[in-house]
């Protein structure tokens, strides 16, 4: 049995782990995850009751019961490189002894849905839309560094999208992965676009935004815009997705991505006062997840 040495698993004296400073006993089977510590307390105003309310750095965290099913909120800041943290210290919770230190016998599989906020990419994601991305492609290379990554990537629609972009190969090689499909019925329903997400490493440049630094490729956006596979169009831009999924599928959890666009960046047309109407996109996971 495999033993997690002290500098790989980091456990804080009160026997909370490191990073989000939460216990093992304080954390649900069901985790929304948001990027905002502000919008943690948002969520949890819906909740019947509240067990803990943890904060540390970027992350806070609180558990809660909501009709009767148990659910914690976290929030990860942003970028794929916090979910890393946090994807694995959220299992490590789950499904390693930490007085042991070693991998539990029976492992707790969990539902992780994000909620946030993202950039449209076609004219029929208009702001206010709701999209749950049914496939994420990650441009921040995360993915790669883990064993397995080719068993859980969709690797036909990563060589179609790759060879369409004409793939600069200073970047990192972007991956293609799908959220979990029961949990994609259950929380989008028949009332969210179903679509493919970028996952990008930043919020300018690689989202094709263009201030006082030139694009590398100027083209970008245009590209991606026009690739088309198996039926499916790239419906929006943010910047966590595909670590969430990613991770999750390695990890044996059910994930997915659901955002409200903010801004279209096809209509060229943006609403910085959504956080009074996302509240409607909480709810509705709420209730469903």
């Amino acid at each position: 049995m495999k033993y997690f040495e002290p500098s790989e698993l980091l456990i804080n004296e009160d026997g909370s782990i490191f990073h989000l400073h939460v216990k093992p006993e304080q954390l649900a089977d069901n985790v929304i995850l948001v990027g905002d510590p502000g919008r943690v307390p948002t969520v949890a105003s819906h909740f019947d009751e509240k067990e803990c309310d943890v904060e540390s750095r970027e992350f806070r965290t609180i558990t809660g019961t909501y009709k009767g099913k148990r659910i914690s909120v976290v929030s990860t800041g942003i970028g794929c490189d916090n979910i890393d943290i946090v994807l694995n210290e959220i299992d490590a919770l789950a499904n390693i002894d930490f007085e042991s230190r070693t991998e539990k016998t029976t492992l707790r599989s969990l539902n992780i849905v994000r909620i946030g906020t993202c950039g449209g990419l076609q004219p029929f994601t208009p702001t206010g839309t709701f999209i749950a991305s049914v496939k994420s492609i990650g441009f921040d290379g995360l993915l790669n560094f883990y064993a397995g990554r080719n068993e859980v990537c969709d690797l036909a629609f990563e060589k179609a999208f790759k060879e369409h972009m004409n793939w600069n190969p200073q970047l990192c090689d972007p991956y293609v992965i799908d959220a979990n499909a029961e949990l994609i019925n259950r929380i989008a329903s028949d009332d969210m676009v179903r679509g493919v997400t970028i996952a990008c490493g930043g919020f300018f440049g690689p989202q094709g935004r263009e201030l006082r630094i030139p694009l590398a490729d100027p083209k970008q956006n245009e590209k991606v815009e026009t690739f088309e596979y198996d039926g499916l169009k790239i419906t929006n831009f943010e910047m966590e997705s595909s670590a969430v999924a990613g991770l999750s599928a390695l990890l044996g959890h059910k994930a997915m991505t659901c955002c409200m666009v903010i801004a279209n960046r096809w209509a060229k047309s943006a609403n910085t006062g959504y956080k009074s109407t996302i509240d409607d996109l909480i709810v509705k996971v709420l209730d469903r997840i």
